[in-house]
């Protein structure tokens, strides 16, 4: 078994799968102000990671045996980010459980290994491929229309500049939430954001508002706003 140790943060994870979903993790945990553990059975993994975390582990977790050696750990949470045995995923799951860890992350891979896990206990199950993938086609879709954060697969924040028919209009007249079905958080103006702007304050020509809504009605706006520059 290879230990390598590192240095003490406050709050302790384990991250168990040290591919490169659980390797960013662990580091980002690390950059963080965290203290984590990583695990790999690989031992070039862990000498790549080792410098990053708090302590780099190699062991197999797909044996029971050495995951009795991990002991009771009072850990925060556990990711377990295991891509080469499903069998291995769900050992590391209920050892995270049985050790009382109070959040559990596991990743899956389709929809059969997700019931598997949660059945099992896992507190959430992250699909890092599918949301990726999500995002990837919602950038494409938007061709980079606007800024935008995304909250899920279906909604997101977005940057979009003022509509030429909303200026000189009250946010009362605009009825975005009657008309476009958004809600405006904010509006960026000469470099100040206005939070909750007042419902009284009349839209301005270089105004940009931060909206909040659904990915589809948020890209029809901004293509409102496309087609009018470009006629």
């Amino acid at each position: 078994m290879e230990i390598i140790m590192k240095k003490n943060s406050q709050k302790e994870y384990v991250v168990i799968g040290l591919g490169r979903f659980g390797s960013s993790i662990a580091k980002q945990l690390e950059a963080n102000g965290c203290k984590v553990l990583a695990i790999d059975r690989n031992e070039q993994r862990i000498r790549q990671i080792a410098e990053y975390v708090t302590l780099a582990m190699c062991l197999d977790v797909s044996n029971e045996e050495a995951l009795e050696e991990l002991g009771g750990h009072n850990f925060d949470g556990a990711i377990v980010s295991i891509g080469h045995s499903l069998d291995a995923s769900v050992l590391a799951t209920i050892w995270a459980k049985e050790q009382g860890i109070p959040q559990v992350i596991a990743k899956a891979y389709d929809e059969m290994q997700e019931k598997i896990l949660t059945k099992i206990g896992a507190d959430k199950i992250i699909h890092p491929e599918k949301e990726l993938g999500v995002q990837l086609a919602n950038d494409l879709a938007f061709n980079n229309l606007f800024d935008a954060i995304e909250l899920s697969s279906e909604h997101s924040i977005a940057e979009i500049l003022t509509l030429t028919d909303w200026i000189g209009k009250n946010l009362r007249e605009i009825r975005l939430r009657e008309k476009y079905g958004v809600t405006a958080i904010a509006i960026k103006r000469n470099g100040t954001l206005i939070v909750n702007p007042p419902a009284d304050s009349p839209a301005k020509k270089d105004d940009i508002f931060l909206l909040l809504g659904t990915n589809a009605t948020l890209k029809k706006i901004a293509s409102i706003n496309v087609s009018k520059r470009n006629p």
